[in-house]
């Protein structure tokens, strides 16, 4: 025991060196309390507050909780059926029951359960981010009520409440710390906190009297009592809560599906009333008195264009295709919540990402260490073992234990694993708060020699050896670059007074192994990542250089600096390569203010501070090992550790989008090119083909479209995006090509082979081959077009896979058949019935190259002025201002390098002149001079 005493009065007064170890200055976000909660907060520590003031603060802030919001399973099951393209299929629904065509109303009512069923089921298991954080929190705390100590639930908490927290409590309200401990008493030392999961700081925080504790922090070192000064929502985590809930932005993908949508039922609408009101006008007295001027015999005709034109399977296929991907994203442990977010990761474009248990591990471990008089690495951690607690609940004590455990020999394979072979600890100091330090006594068995070691804060260490102004240099060169440093060292061989210093331990939370190459690939397919994090701003500059990427971190000052305008801000926001010292009001502004732009942004995290975040990116992921908040607030969860798999995410995405927007273009041109030639023909000739005919075409071509969820894809190099105004402009041009070969056929089959248009089943079949000429011909031409919009290319350089190709040649075999032998459609001779499916096949060939063209040609001016928008010409106006400037740049630069290349050749000129005088004058001054002047 007397070891003990004689240990603790070590002289550590500084001796040797001249410098100071310089102290990192911890930036920390501070609550406002208003002046009149600063009132309620002025409680006696060792009375508490009484149940009538308990009782009308409660009244008054409401009980310490989130509120909870829950969303109607049945209601959102209703939400699949809301939409554009779903409003006008449901409309022909309702029309259908009303002309008694039962046919058309089971078909629609199937495909549009089918589309909501895939939807609800795929989306069921997204839990409630709202109950998840409701969780972190804790559900016990002891409080000082009527001057008694006692044990309540968290709810029952009011500002006022003094609460005690003590190792291992999780802090249930945001309050503000005593200094002073349970009973009353002074307590020496900090309160070390855990808040890693609230603001993303790596290192534990250690906080005093007077500092801000937060709601769902750990206490991991310490004692004190405190204040509530906040609850509920209005905690830190309270108001990341109140960000989640507020986020319900209608998702990227469904304005996209809605845009298209629009524009499909504008043309589909327009045409059929005009097709409506002329026929119930012409037709008003028909002379045939077959009553084709009755409303309900026009409106079931209009009825069937009407469903045989609108997409109906277009929703269930792109959730078909959206839901294949996403099985093979869980077979590569990730797990897609909410389905449209596969398609929205392939317009991702930046990649917003949480530092401390994302890109790093959350885990403190041993960096290089500094050493001195001739020790080596394997020394540091054996030294630091030997002083090391056993069992310690500290991060530092935890790291330095381990990573001698796992690096050194002679620990590996013990018997006992709290003994260190060859060494015995007689006596052992723990940490101190004063002393900061811990110290051991240590025999070594094999010389029976004693001597101590210690380790602890390195300006403690530096001064207990006497001074070394290497070490400061050292310690402080580590703190700049944010690592955590720790002194160690030993008294000297035979002199148990005199101290030696070893080095010092370097502590950092490192990347994970796969991240630097993340964010490699990441880059390399034109998405750039931006880190976004509470920790400290040097912290964050370390971390960043390690993972190779760029230094350009800004803390969280720039988001809300009131002298810049928000395009200022958006531009610091776009410009840096990411932002420290930041809140989760922070990050939800980064992600925000970055969407505004028109961004599409992804957002990676793990704790509750990322939350709303991920809520509020176009893609939230929560990563392995992630808070139940995170993983609640996401769209995407990774199961497996590291970040990898997101780059899979990006691939598989990419394939999703280039399936989807192949079927989209295909679907928009066959709706184009039925609606144009019909038109034509119901008001020219009023022929149609029968209703059953028309209703097969769309169900037998859209359920063999269905297996492009599985085909061959191009994948891009760079981020995707919906062209809506190219995507519309091609179908346009596509279904006008198509449009032109229906008409061809329609003509040279009435005039060339006396195929003649005409309507009812009182015409014998051999009067009615138009009818299967022109089944034929619709269901085939349009239906070969997909094999060439799955590409921006040619159809040639990325063949489609044989399951794909099968399906659709096979849909249009069986239609070949069928015109060929009869039953549904009157038969027509073998030859002729090939002829139209081969120049069906062909056309789709020249179509191909008019694509190619398109795409070549196509630029953002052609989308700004076919679908000319205020958005469109404001972002023209702002590249050809941006062009301009981009000119006179390079102009000036160009004017500057020719001056400094005539200033070059003047001065070289005039250099050559000179010595050409010289040698002149040498010259005629003699022999020996000219000789010295060369």
């Amino acid at each position: 025991m007397s070891e003990k005493i004689e240990a603790t009065q070590v002289d550590i007064t500084p001796s040797k060196g001249k410098l100071e170890v310089e102290e990192a200055e911890h930036h920390e976000h501070k609550d406002e309390i208003s002046p009149e909660l600063e009132a309620l907060l002025q409680t006696n520590p060792k009375y508490g507050l009484t149940e009538a003031e308990v009782a009308e603060r409660l009244a008054r802030f409401g009980p310490n909780q989130l509120a909870e919001v829950k969303r109607n399973p049945f209601l959102k099951f209703l939400g699949y059926f809301t939409g554009a393209i779903a409003y006008l299929i449901e409309v022909a629904c309702i029309i259908s029951a009303v002309v008694n065509d039962w046919l058309d109303f089971g078909i629609i009512v199937a495909l549009l359960l089918v589309n909501a069923c895939i939807g609800f089921i795929e989306e069921s298991k997204a839990e409630s981010a709202l109950d998840a954080l409701r969780q972190t929190l804790a559900l016990k705390t002891r409080c000082w009520r009527d001057g008694h100590l006692v044990e309540l639930d968290v709810a029952g908490l009011v500002p006022g409440d003094i609460i005690v927290l003590r190792l291992g409590d999780i802090v249930p309200a945001d309050g503000r710390l005593l200094g002073i401990g349970a009973t009353g008493e002074a307590t020496e030392g900090d309160l070390l906190i855990d808040q890693s999961a609230l603001t993303g700081e790596s290192l534990p925080v250690a906080k005093n009297k007077g500092k801000t504790v937060y709601s769902s922090s750990i206490v991991k070192q310490g004692q004190q009592m405190a204040v509530v000064t906040k609850t509920g929502g209005d905690t830190f985590i309270g108001r990341a809560a109140n960000l989640i809930s507020i986020t319900t932005e209608e998702g990227h993908f469904q304005k996209i599906i809605n845009r298209i949508g629009n524009f499909l039922i504008l043309i589909t609408v327009v045409l059929v009333l005009i097709i409506l009101i002329y026929q119930l006008v012409h037709f008003h007295n028909d002379p045939t008195g077959k009553d084709r001027g009755k409303f309900l015999t026009v409106l079931g005709k209009v009825l069937v264009l009407t469903v045989a034109a609108i997409p109906v399977g277009l929703p269930t296929v792109m959730s078909v295709t959206m839901a294949v991907g996403a099985k093979q994203l869980a077979a590569k442990k990730v797990i897609v919540k909410r389905l449209t977010a596969v398609e929205e990761m392939a317009s991702v474009s930046v990649l917003c990402s949480d530092k401390t248990g994302t890109l790093t591990l959350n885990e403190l471990t041993f960096d290089e260490p500094y050493l001195t008089n001739d020790y080596t690495s394997d020394d540091i951690l054996l030294y630091s073992y030997l002083a090391a607690e056993a069992g310690a609940n500290d991060p530092i004590e935890f790291a330095v234990r381990t990573a001698a455990e796992e690096q050194l020999d002679i620990l590996k394979n013990r018997t006992h694993k709290h003994e260190v072979p060859g060494y015995k600890v007689t006596s052992f100091l723990p940490f101190n708060p004063s002393t900061k330090l811990t110290q051991a006594t240590i025999t070594q068995l094999e010389t029976g020699s004693t001597f101590k070691v210690a380790k602890g804060a390195p300006q403690v260490i530096i001064r207990l050896v006497g001074g070394d102004d290497d070490a400061v240099r050292a310690v402080n060169s580590l703190a700049k670059r944010g690592l955590r440093a720790l002194g160690v060292a030993r008294t000297v061989e035979g002199n148990m007074d005199q101290w030696e210093l070893i080095g010092m331990i370097s502590l950092i939370d490192p990347p994970r192994p796969d991240s630097a190459e993340t964010i490699r690939r990441c880059n390399a397919m034109g998405v750039s990542v931006k880190m976004i994090t509470g920790d400290q701003l040097i912290i964050a500059k370390e971390v960043a250089h390690r993972l190779g990427m760029q230094r350009v971190m800004l803390d969280a000052g720039h988001l809300v600096d009131s002298d810049k305008s928000e395009d200022e801000v958006t531009e610091h926001v776009i410009r840096a390569d990411g932002f420290a010292q930041v809140i989760p009001e922070h990050k939800y502004r980064v992600v925000e203010l970055l969407q505004k732009r028109g961004i599409l942004v992804g957002m990676t995290g793990d704790g509750v501070n990322d939350a709303p975040a991920l809520k509020k990116a176009n893609v939230g992921i929560a990563v392995h090992g992630c808070t139940d908040a995170a993983r609640s607030a996401a769209d995407i969860v990774l199961l497996a550790p590291g970040l990898s798999t997101i780059v899979d995410g990006l691939t598989t995405s990419r394939a999703i989008f280039q399936r989807m927007r192949s079927y989209a273009l295909y679907r928009i041109t066959s709706t184009v090119h039925f609606l144009m030639f019909f038109f034509v023909v119901v008001m020219a000739y009023d022929w149609s083909l029968p209703a059953h005919l028309l209703i097969l075409i769309c169900i037998l071509n859209d359920l063999a479209t269905l297996v492009i969820s599985v085909d061959n894809a191009q994948i891009s190099k760079h981020p995707d995006k919906w062209r809506i105004g190219q995507l519309i402009t091609m179908s346009i041009v596509l279904g006008l090509c198509l449009t032109a070969l229906s008409f061809a056929h329609f003509f040279v089959f009435w005039k060339c082979f006396g195929y003649q248009p005409v309507n009812g089943d009182e015409y014998p079949d051999n009067e009615r081959r138009l009818e299967s000429i022109m089944y034929l011909h619709i269901s085939s031409a349009p239906h070969f077009v997909i094999f060439s919009t799955r590409l921006t290319g040619y159809f040639w350089e990325n063949l489609p896979s044989p399951l794909f190709a099968v399906v659709i040649i096979g849909t249009q075999i069986i239609a070949l058949l069928m015109v060929i032998f009869g039953g549904l459609t009157p038969k027509v001779p073998a030859g002729e019935a090939v002829v139209v499916l081969c120049i069906s096949f062909v056309y789709f060939i020249l179509l191909d190259q008019v694509k190619v063209w398109l795409f070549k040609k196509w630029n953002f001016e052609m989308t700004a002025a076919f679908v000319p928008t205020s958005a469109r010409r404001q972002k023209l106006a702002a590249r050809k201002a941006a062009k301009i400037q981009q000119e006179r740049v390079w102009e000036s630069i160009s004017a500057v390098r020719k001056i400094a290349v005539m200033t070059a050749v003047v001065s070289s000129f005039q250099e050559k002149q000179e010595s050409h005088h010289e040698q002149h004058h040498a010259a005629a001054a003699g022999p020996s001079t000219a000789l010295e002047a060369k």
